[in-house]
C-alpha cells in the first residue's frame, strides 16, 4: 500500500506542475487547438501502453456510448474549459480552483447518486467555497480581479466531477486504464471539431517544433495525462475514495509552487488563507475526516 501512496503522491505533484506546463503552451498556440491535439497524443500513448499490458481490446456498442457520454464531460468540457480558462487567468487561481474538485464530486453525488449528508460535511462545502472566493479576488481588484478565466476553470471542475459520478452510475465493464485511453481519443476527435468551428489554424502546431515548447508539450501530453491519468484509475482501485481525496489536496500544493517556480507569479496571503481553507474544507467535506476518526475508534 505504501507504494500505491508514493504513486498517488507523484501523480499529484506532475499533475499541479503540469498547471504551468499547459499555461506555458496555451500562452503560445490557441487553447482549443492545443488541447486536442495534447489530449490525442495522451490517448494514443494510453492505448499504446495498454497494449503491451496486454489490456488492449475494442469496445462494444455499448461501451462506446459510455465512453463517448463519459468524455464529454471528462475529457472535452474539462479539458476546454480548462485551457482556455488559464490563458484567461492565473496558475495560481486555476490551483487553487481545482484544489475543489472533491467537493464538487461529492455534492453530485449527493444530489445524483443519492448518498448521505451531514452537517459536518455542509461546513466542508462552505469553508471550501471561502476558500475559492477568497483565491479569485485575491489582487489589488477586489471583487472585480474575479476573471472570465476563473469561471471557466470552476466550469472546467464541475464537469470533471459530474464525469466520475456518470462513470459511478453508467458501471463500465473496461479496465479503468483502458476507458482512459478511449477516453481521451474519442474526446480529442471532439475537441478538434470544435477548434476547427472556432477557426483555429493547425499550421499553429509547427511551434511545438521548437525543443522548449516540444518537451513541455511531451511531458504534459504523455507523462502527466496519458502516464498520469492510467496510474491514478488504477491507484484509486487499491486506496479508495477517501484516502484519494487527500492525496488531490498536492494537486493545489504543487500548482502554486509551479506557479511561482516555473511563472514567476506572486502568492499572495490571500491564496494561502484560500489553500488553507480549500484543504480543510475538502477533507471535511470529502468524509476523509470522519474516516479517520472511525478508524481510530475501531
Amino acid at each position: 500500500m505504501k507504494k500505491i501512496h508514493i504513486a498517488l503522491f507523484l501523480i499529484m505533484m506532475v499533475w499541479g506542475f503540469n498547471v504551468s506546463a499547459v499555461k506555458v503552451l496555451v500562452a503560445n498556440i490557441d487553447p482549443i487547438l492545443l488541447t486536442a491535439f495534447r489530449i490525442f497524443i495522451a490517448g494514443i500513448s494510453v492505448l499504446v501502453i495498454s497494449a503491451f499490458l496486454k489490456i488492449l481490446r475494442l469496445p462494444t456498442k455499448r461501451e462506446i456510448f459510455i465512453i463517448m457520454l463519459i468524455s464529454l464531460f471528462n475529457v472535452v468540457l474539462h479539458h476546454i474549459f480548462i485551457s482556455v480558462g488559464l490563458s484567461k487567468t492565473s496558475g495560481v487561481n486555476a490551483g487553487l480552483i481545482a484544489g475543489t474538485t472533491p467537493l464538487f464530486t461529492m455534492m453530485l453525488s449527493i444530489i445524483f447518486l443519492g448518498n448521505r449528508v451531514t452537517l459536518f460535511r455542509i461546513s466542508g462545502f462552505l469553508l471550501g467555497f471561502i476558500g475559492v472566493a477568497i483565491t479569485s479576488i485575491a489582487g489589488d481588484g477586489g471583487l472585480a480581479s474575479i476573471s472570465i478565466g476563473d469561471i471557466y476553470v470552476l466550469i472546467s471542475i464541475i464537469a470533471q466531477a459530474y464525469s466520475f459520478i456518470l462513470i459511478g452510475k453508467l458501471n463500465p465493464t473496461f479496465d479503468p486504464r483502458l476507458l482512459t485511453g478511449y477516453m481521451l481519443v474519442f474526446g480529442s476527435i471532439f475537441i478538434f471539431i470544435v477548434s476547427f468551428f472556432e477557426g483555429s489554424q493547425i499550421t499553429q502546431l509547427t511551434k511545438l517544433w521548437s525543443w522548449d515548447l516540444g518537451l513541455v508539450f511531451l511531458i504534459s501530453a504523455v507523462l502527466a495525462t496519458a502516464v498520469g491519468h492510467m496510474l491514478y484509475n488504477f491507484a484509486v482501485k487499491q486506496v479508495g475514495p477517501a484516502d484519494s481525496a487527500i492525496f488531490i489536496n498536492f494537486i493545489t500544493l504543487s500548482a502554486l509552487l509551479g506557479s511561482a517556480l516555473f511563472l514567476g507569479e506572486n502568492i499572495l496571503y490571500q491564496h494561502i488563507i484560500g489553500l488553507v481553507l480549500i484543504v480543510i474544507g475538502v477533507l471535511i467535506g470529502s468524509g476523509a475526516v470522519g474516516y479517520w476518526f472511525g478508524r481510530k475508534r475501531l
